[in-house]
């Protein structure tokens, strides 16, 4: 393992830049090229097929076979001038990545040759085989059938010579078996729940739709160092590995100049995703070395969703043209900053107005104020939900580590904006409000754009921070799939402001004027959920104890967080809604158990492997060398001076045999421990004891090989060490 951890150090030593070549000088020339967009549909569809597809876009609504017949005649001619040979149902299973099964255009003909066909049936449906695939008891493992059916809201694209068509993924029996499926029907929630509240404000408001922007932080490792490290191969972090003596302590390199090797892989993966329509804006590095960020302009919630999957497979495709591989897993390196994937939420109207952005009049800005303290009410109420839509094993790692936020909750508007609620809450009296009263009111919300102007700021430790018109939920993790966040808080708050207008339209009825009940409401809301609101350092053990006393939860064990899905008051969000009937959500549940429990038993396995078979034996070599010493020094020196030059090698043999009694010990401790869980079927009690029993047993046999690693001949340790895989570019 030692010679291999060399000879990688000399291949990434020996490599150069790859140079880069994009289409164009302007982004705007090639932008969308492998897109199926709009103005390509305009192009190579007839007027009616366009017509159809622009109507179920706008709509959403379903093609019937006779459009899509229609469309792919259009598609499939377009795709073949591309160069494109197959297509495939692009889908989202509950694996967190992405999924697909490519066909060709071929077909026999009538005559015995081969003829490129593509039919309407094709791209609209598909029929893979669901058996690979985790479904959580929904259905049986020999019942292979599945469903695909295609997402006309999300465009066709094209990756290589392959047609990716986006798609649903149902069971046979119809439960939902991927992301984007209950994605689209909380999106539609949020739509008409919104539209209703909206309507108090401005009657020209008929379609509101949820905008993501979803910042990707990753870390890149040169491939040989990469195929060196069993653990990053196998486990997707390092399972050991003492902290460089320099890593991130000067944070010389945030916002600093980019390698050059670095930058021509993003130039490489920005051109890709910019052919794919995939919207990259920014490019920085990040706060520990070898860690980088990419942020695209914000989108239309479900496509951006889209976007994020497919720009992690072109990232991951395009590192290996390089000779990097990217690490998108939370926390690859102990003791360095992890990488999240802030989600930079909003709502906008058909109008062109975004609901969380401050108007220009008193009427736009008790809109304004309408949604925010909504959304404020909703994460209150649903916070166990929004902290299960990101608590899992990798981000588990991330937060709470004073780098990332807490698994606490809890919602940052800044000192400004906070005094204005305190205001009208002040202000609102249960009484009918005098034409003064309602004036003054008015006239104070009216300042609000003034006030934030220059007075915005951001909580960086904060989970979920307003950022002056969106909110940031800081709290994803950067390998996760958006679509678990976006289902939670697009669910919870098109729940929130359905209760919202029923009870303006109570009071309403009861003869009060519409800005009034309005009024009341909402200072009957920022009443009820100040608790989740925050504004100072959220890693401080005060604001944990602060919390406490609040009330506010803080579990921070992932599979107790991920039952609280089946809550009652949870799942009420889901399944009065329809986005998830009570069958899925338990299903779900399953899914997150078994998929926390394979992690860790991954992790287990590979670190009593490294363990046992590498670092052991490697410790034994160096501990005789030391013995051999002591000997040769014992016949060579009288016993007094022996006693003295011996004393160091003596003492180490001792340090050395010590760890390596404790590495076995507990290396066949945490076997017994997994076996133990291995046989218990109940999917939550058998994660619940890797958690407790399994789990603890890695950072304890780590640290006795980060001991190791210290004490230990530097020419014969079998991995390569942090100071290598973080500064080595």
């Amino acid at each position: 393992m030692a010679d291999l951890r060399f000879s990688a150090l000399k291949e990434v030593i020996r490599r150069e830049p790859v140079v880069v070549q994009t289409p164009a000088k302007d982004v705007s020339r090639y932008f969308g090229s492998n897109v199926f967009n709009m103005h390509q549909m305009e192009h190579y569809l007839s007027k009616e097929a366009f017509r159809f597809v622009k109507k179920a876009v706008t709509e959403g609504k379903s093609l019937t076979r006779q459009e899509a017949e229609q469309v792919a005649i259009g598609l499939k001619a377009w795709a073949l001038e591309k160069g494109v040979t197959h297509f495939t149902h692009w889908f989202h299973p509950l694996t967190g990545g992405t999924a697909e099964k490519h066909d060709g255009f071929i077909e026999m003909g009538d005559n015995g040759h081969m003829v490129e066909n593509f039919s309407g049936e094709v791209l609209v449906q598909s029929e893979p085989d669901a058996s690979n695939f985790p479904s959580g008891g929904i259905r049986n493992t020999f019942e292979a059938r599945g469903y695909t059916a295609w997402d006309v809201s999300s465009p066709v694209f094209i990756v290589g010579t392959t047609l990716c068509i986006p798609t649903i993924f149902v069971s046979y029996t119809g439960e939902a078996l991927d992301y984007k499926a209950p994605l689209l029907k909380a999106l539609t929630e949020l739509d008409r729940a919104a539209v209703e509240v909206c309507q108090y404000f401005d009657k020209d408001v008929n379609k509101v739709i949820a905008t993501l922007g979803s910042e990707q932080e990753y870390f890149l490792v040169d491939e040989a160092l990469y195929t060196a490290r069993p653990d990053l191969v196998l486990a997707d972090r390092t399972l050991m590995g003492h902290q460089s003596s320099k890593n991130q302590q000067l944070s010389d390199h945030y916002f600093g100049s980019i390698p050059e090797r670095v930058m021509c892989f993003i130039k490489d993966f920005e051109c890709e995703a910019h052919k794919l329509g995939i919207p990259i804006k920014t490019r920085h590095n990040e706060v520990a070395p070898n860690q980088f960020e990419c942020a695209p302009i914000y989108e239309e919630a479900n496509l951006a969703v889209d976007h994020n999957q497919l720009l992690m497979d072109v990232m991951r495709r395009i590192a290996r043209r390089h000779r990097f591989r990217v690490l998108f897993h939370e926390k690859p390196f102990a003791g360095i900053n992890g990488s999240g994937k802030h989600n930079n939420w909003s709502m906008a109207t058909n109008t062109g107005i975004n609901l969380l952005s401050p108007g220009k009049n008193p009427k736009s800005n008790l809109q304004f104020l309408t949604f925010l303290v909504n959304v404020i009410k909703a994460v209150h109420d649903s916070n166990d939900i929004l902290r299960a839509s990101v608590m899992n094993e990798s981000n588990s790692h991330r937060l709470g580590s004073n780098e990332a936020p807490p698994a606490i909750i809890s919602v940052f508007l800044g000192t400004y904006l906070t005094s204005i609620l305190d205001e009208l809450v002040s202000k609102v009296t249960d009484r009918k409000m005098t034409p003064e009263q309602k004036t003054e009111l008015k006239l104070g919300i009216g300042k609000i754009p003034e006030i934030l102007l220059d007075n915005t700021d951001r909580n960086r430790t904060s989970p979920f921070a307003f950022t002056g018109n969106r909110f940031e939920f800081r709290a994803v993790g950067s390998s996760a799939n958006c679509g678990a966040p976006m289902i939670a808080l697009n669910a919870a708050v098109a729940y929130q402001l359905r209760n919202f207008k029923k009870e303006v339209d109570h009071i309403i009825k009861q003869g009060r004027n519409k800005d009034e009940a309005i009024f009341q409401v909402i200072k009957k809301y920022i009443l009820a959920s100040r608790k989740v609101l925050f504004e100072g350092d959220n890693y401080s053990r005060e604001w944990h104890e602060e919390a406490e006393k609040r009330d506010l939860c803080n579990i921070k064990s992932i599979p107790a967080s991920i039952r609280c899905y089946m809550d009652p008051e949870g799942s009420r969000i889901f399944t009065e809604s329809g986005i998830f009937t009570g069958k899925e959500l338990e299903s779900r549940c399953e899914v997150e158990y078994e998929k926390f429990t394979k992690k860790i038993q991954i992790e287990a396995r590979v670190l009593g492997d490294l363990a046992i078979n590498h670092i052991v034996p490697t410790a034994i070599t160096y501990m005789n060398r030391l013995l051999d010493n002591v000997k040769g020094l014992k016949e060579v020196f009288g016993d007094g001076e022996y006693e003295r030059m011996a004393a160091a090698d003596r003492e180490m043999i001792i340090t050395i045999s010590g760890h390596i009694s404790e590495i076995r010990e507990k290396v066949l401790q945490m076997i017994e421990e997994r076996k133990k869980a291995n046989v218990v079927e109940d999917a939550y009690r058998k994660s619940l004891m890797y958690e407790e029993k399994v789990k603890p047993y890695l950072d304890e046999i780590r640290y006795h090989i980060d001991r190791l690693e210290l004490v230990i001949d530097d020419e014969i340790w079998p991995l390569p060490k942090y100071r290598e895989l973080l500064f080595t570019r």
